[in-house]
């Protein structure tokens, strides 16, 4: 069976990926902070696929060198995943404009929002490009634009957070041919959607959210279609 990688799989946006993947036949290693949410999260993909394989990774994003000692573990025990979901993140502090934020909330939303991102695709990855296939979709979001609401002020370590993984997702898929050597590198805004982060008031559902990131995850590509770029709704977002 074929294998993908998910962060943040033990709810919201993450769960939703690694369940529609399942049900598409993927083997799914999971990965996320809380355990007990994991196992969880784990043992309802187990009874609705007995035939398949749900590995867990129980660590804290937010620490990069136990990011990096799993990101070994899970290249030594795995094939080259097929696709790479990075679902994971957090929101700043509301206060937290540049000059009312502090180092520790700084260092948290960028450790856990972008240096994880480089660590877990600069470990995974490469097996991907070597394999000549796969398929990288890394949860950004419209407030990580240089234009738009991106431009609004506030909230400065998610935002600034968000525009270094466009930037990180430019770069790389360029660097792996935008799509030319089977590697398709792409950012995703899940707008906003009923999740821990998302509140249970927003419009939209954590399954309505994570539709766009396995429609990438999924479509099908021909040379000179659209990679490395920020895409909503199927669409691609101008940043």
């Amino acid at each position: 069976m074929v294998l993908a990688v998910v962060t943040g799989a033990s709810r919201g946006l993450g769960f939703e990926n690694a369940k529609s993947l399942a049900a598409l036949g993927y083997d799914i290693v999971m990965i996320a902070k809380d355990s007990s949410r994991l196992a969880l999260a784990q043992e309802s993909l187990q009874k609705d696929h007995p035939n398949q394989h749900f590995t867990t990774y129980a660590v804290d994003l937010e620490d990069m060198q136990t990011t990096r000692n799993v990101v070994a573990m899970i290249s030594q025990q795995h094939g080259a995943p097929e696709i790479l979901i990075l679902a994971h993140g957090v929101m700043s502090d509301k206060m937290s404009k540049t000059l009312k934020t502090n180092d520790a909330e700084w260092r948290r939303v960028m450790s856990i929002n972008l240096d994880s991102v480089f660590t877990l695709v600069n470990g995974l990855a490469p097996a991907m490009v070597e394999a000549r296939s796969g398929r990288v979709i890394i949860y950004s979001a419209c407030l990580g634009r240089m234009s738009g609401p991106g431009n609004a002020g506030g909230l400065a370590p998610y935002r600034i957070s968000k525009a270094g993984v466009n930037a990180l997702v430019r770069n790389f898929a360029h660097e792996t041919g935008l799509g030319s050597r089977g590697v398709l590198v792409d950012a995703v805004c899940p707008n906003h959607s009923r999740t821990d982060m998302g509140g249970a008031d927003a419009p939209r559902s954590a399954e309505e959210g994570a539709a766009c990131a396995l429609w990438l995850a999924t479509r099908g590509f021909k040379p000179g279609d659209a990679t490395g770029v920020l895409w909503e709704d199927n669409q691609i977002v101008e940043w």
